[in-house]
């Protein structure tokens, strides 16, 4: 059973930095595509940058692009987000989540199967 772990979220000035971490386990593929999704109170849940696992591609959305950084550590199923020069507007709930099967690197939401409990980003002075 696919699982999945976010960590790392927190309180942050404005201009400041965090870590978003995902540990993911139970992959009987490496075929699979790892995203960044959020959700702020009152709004939509929208992509934010995805990873495929077997090669490295990658993808983002425009609003975080320059910013933010996807990586990926296989040795340890660990998937980062690193995101700089955070905004308020960057401040909701991060969710990571999985499309098993493809290696191709999309914002979909509709294809990812599983998702994690989410971590809570708040950028504020």
């Amino acid at each position: 059973q696919v699982q999945l772990v976010e960590s790392g979220g927190g309180l942050v000035q404005p201009g400041g930095s965090l870590r978003l971490s995902c540990v993911a386990s139970g992959f009987t593929t490496d075929l699979y595509v790892i995203g960044w999704f959020r959700q702020a109170p009152g709004k939509e849940r929208e992509g934010v940058s995805c990873i495929s696992v077997s090669d490295g591609v990658t993808a983002y959305a425009d609003s975080v692009k320059g910013r933010f950084t996807i990586s990926r550590d296989n040795t340890k199923n660990t998937v980062y987000l690193q995101m700089n020069s955070l905004k308020p507007e960057d401040s909701a709930v991060y969710y990571c989540a999985v499309d098993v099967g493809t290696n191709y690197a999309h914002l979909g939401q509709w294809a990812y199967e599983s998702w994690g409990q989410g971590t809570q980003v708040t950028v504020s002075s």
